[in-house]
Order: C-alpha cells, then structure tokens, then sequence
C-alpha cells in the first residue's frame, strides 16, 4: 500500500504547530528550579555565603542540593547539620527538628552530633508559648534539654541546656500555677492543692514555690486542715523567710489565733 504524501502547505502548518509547542514547553518550564549539575564544593559554599547574608530558606536549599546531588560525598554529610540550622534560622523549626534528628540517626558517632541534639532541643526550645496556652512544647524541650545534658554533659552545649532546664521548669511550673489558682477561685480546692502540691514536689528550684507554699496555707485553712496549714506555713518561713508570701500565711494563721508549725507527720516535712 502507497501512502499519500500530505500536500506541503499541509506539512508546513503540522511542522510549525508541532515546533510551538515545543517552544511554548520549554518557556514554561521553571528555570529556577531546573536541575543543574554542579561540583560539590561550589554547592557547599554557595550554602555558607547564603546564610552570611542571612538568606536562611535559600541556604537551606543549597544544603539539600549538596546532599542531593553528591549523597556519599563528605559534604554531605556536613551539609545535612548545616541544612538543619539553616532551618532553625528561617523560623522553620519542626523541619530543623526533623533534620537535626534524621542526622543523629544516621551518624550517631560523629563529632557533631551533639550539636544535632541541641538543635532538636532549641528548636523546641523557641516554641514556648506563654503559660495561658498547651505546654506540649514546653514538655518536648525540657525531655530534648535533659537529653543534651544527659548524653553530652561536658560540652559547651550542655552548659547552656542547662540554663535553659531551669526557666522551661520554672515555665512548666507556671502552668501548674495557673491551673491551681483557677481551681481555688471556684472552690475545687481539692484540685488546687493537687497542683500546688505538684509544683511543690517536682519544681523546688522553681521560682513558683513560694507562692505555691501559701496556696497551699490557704487551701488546707479553707477544708480545715489545720496541721497541714500550719506546717506548708512553717516550711514557707523556714526556706522563704523574708517572702511576701510568708507573710501572707503568717497573717492568715494568727488571724485566727494559730502560728506556723512543722510537723513531722507532714508530706512537706518529707520533702525539706
């Protein structure tokens, strides 16, 4: 069987439509993105002088290309941590955790590896939110603190973990504050001493403790748990003595013809 040849002009128009295409796809196609084959090193340091100036997303994505383009290449491995800090600096901190955290898993012996740890930790770290609100980040930093402390107790990081376990509990005791003293105002005083108690127990270097001592004053004074009473006042005036909590216990106390008083036989005398 012969085929018809198609007349020329027919051929021409097929031609062209077929050559506008390709042109009208190439156009479309987004340059910025397009893969480009680059050494490992000029990727690597195109990352560092991106996050020099401060371009924090397109440090990041230099990073990944480092990893993508050369994964077996020491750089890469560099480049992974680089990546997760460069995501901490964007604002981008769940994705820096899960970077931090990948890169601890794969190289668990590498020198750098506590500084992963930290990361994961800071991360958390600058995702508290005032005590009014869920703690769950709060909780998250704290275990990722104590971690950093835990594994690395000698490092520069640890030292600043350190610094930062103290005002996470005391910010974790706040809550506890918050919800005992929302308790006490509806006269769930069973609660309230529940959380007072709490703070009492788990956060002693806090900040809270003071005031948690006198919530407790008031409560036990309120169910008629005068022993109690007496004794959360005489442990506030031992440790606190010059604290306006104190006073306030101690008014409340001889207001009604009764002082502080330790006893023994106390919870409190367990745990000072």
């Amino acid at each position: 069987m012969f085929m018809v040849p198609s007349p020329p002009g027919r051929l021409r128009r097929c031609f062209a439509v077929v050559t506008l295409a390709i042109a009208l796809a190439a156009c479309g196609s987004d340059d910025k993105n397009a893969y480009v084959d680059r050494p490992v090193e000029e990727l690597y340091n195109l990352g560092m002088d991106k996050l020099a100036e401060g371009t924090w997303t397109e440090a990041a994505k230099n990073f990944e290309e480092v990893e993508r383009q050369h994964p077996y290449s020491v750089w890469a491995t560099k480049a992974q941590l680089m990546n997760a800090y460069s995501l901490y600096m964007a604002n981008r901190y769940d994705d820096s955790i899960l970077a931090a955290q990948r890169y601890a898993q794969l190289y668990p012996a590498n020198k750098d590896v506590a500084y992963a740890y930290y990361l994961v930790a800071i991360a958390n770290y600058e995702q508290i939110v005032d005590v009014g609100r869920d703690q769950q980040k709060t909780a998250e930093a704290l275990k990722a603190l104590d971690e950093v402390v835990r594994r690395f107790p000698n490092s520069e990081y640890a030292r600043d973990a350190r610094l930062k376990i103290d005002l996470t509990r005391d910010h974790l005791a706040g809550k506890e504050m918050e919800i005992g003293r929302y308790y006490l105002k509806r006269s769930q005083v069973i609660a309230a001493i529940n959380r007072f108690r709490f703070v009492v127990e788990n956060y002693q270097t806090t900040s809270h403790v003071p005031e948690a001592l006198h919530r407790l004053t008031e409560a036990y004074l309120s169910l008629g748990v005068v022993d109690e009473a007496k004794a959360a006042a005489a442990v506030l005036g031992y440790n606190f003595p010059g604290s306006e909590w104190y006073l306030d216990s101690y008014a409340l106390l001889t207001g009604q013809n009764m002082r502080p008083e330790a006893n023994k036989g106390s919870w409190l005398s367990r745990i000072f």
